[in-house]
């Protein structure tokens, strides 16, 4: 099979059992790391909610890539810029950054807007920064959904949970998410940094699950720094100069309410 990355040659490691009764086959690549599923002929069925049922980390999630986003936002780039949350699901990033003080919109052709309303994206707007989080292991063709990302901004803030050495088997390794059948890409340190050469952007990673490709090259220690201190509580040390939109977007939704 071949790598959906770099086109090489991929080689079947073992199989798993999603949604309770599919036995699927994953594949390996030597050449850049990625470990993919077959074909995902399931994704019509695992897809039935946007957001999985299994998913009861949502929110703490959310909070955890809104501090840390606003960390990295402020420090290596202009906060007072517009920004993208690319496959933004319900729009609960996306209302955290506007409280926090940041200008951010919201775009996911798969998922109801249920906490951005009024927020969604402008394709005249520019935008700084795009963030994708959670949706990289969902991705059927990674190259032309990071394509789409870079079509709006060349800066992208993302996690996906990399494996380490050999890929665990299916039983040993949660993020495989074999009871939804959503996550079908999976990523090593060895394949972002493929993926930082095949786009020329340069790479900054916690390497765990929060990375950022970027145009400028930017210091990787103080990247890492910074995702401490935000995980330490200390996110309104990069919210200095940004005023909470949370009043602002009230006053402009009820007006735009009530001219319509």
């Amino acid at each position: 099979m071949k790598c959906r990355i770099c086109s090489s040659e991929s080689r079947e490691i073992f199989s798993g059992k999603i949604l309770i009764k599919h036995i699927i086959k994953y594949f390996h690549c030597t050449e850049c790391d990625f470990l993919q599923t077959e074909d995902p002929y399931w994704l019509g069925e695992a897809y039935q909610s946007a957001i999985g049922i299994t998913d009861t980390g949502i929110l703490k999630r959310n909070n955890l890539f809104a501090r840390r986003s606003a960390a990295v936002i402020s420090t290596f780039f202009d906060s007072n810029n517009k920004f993208l949350d690319f496959a933004g699901g319900y729009g609960i990033f996306v209302r955290m950054m506007r409280d926090f003080g940041f200008d951010f919109y919201w775009y996911d052709p798969f998922a109801e807007n249920l906490f951005a309303k009024g927020f969604e994206h402008n394709k005249q707007d520019r935008v700084l920064l795009v963030t994708a989080f959670e949706c990289f292991e969902h991705f059927t063709d990674p190259i032309s959904e990071i394509n789409k990302m870079l079509d709006i901004s060349g800066n992208i803030i993302f996690s996906t949970r990399l494996f380490k050495d050999t890929p665990p088997q299916p039983s040993d390794w949660w993020y495989y998410s074999l009871e939804s059948g959503q996550h079908i890409s999976f990523y090593s340190a060895k394949t972002l940094k493929h993926l930082a050469r095949k786009f020329d952007l340069h790479l900054n990673s916690d390497n765990k699950a929060f990375h950022m490709l970027s145009k400028e090259k930017h210091n990787d220690l103080l990247f890492k720094v910074i995702i401490k201190l935000s995980d330490l509580g200390l996110t309104k040390l990069f919210q200095a100069g940004l005023k909470s939109k949370t009043e602002a977007d009230n006053k402009f939704l009820s007006k735009k309410n009530k001219n319509n």
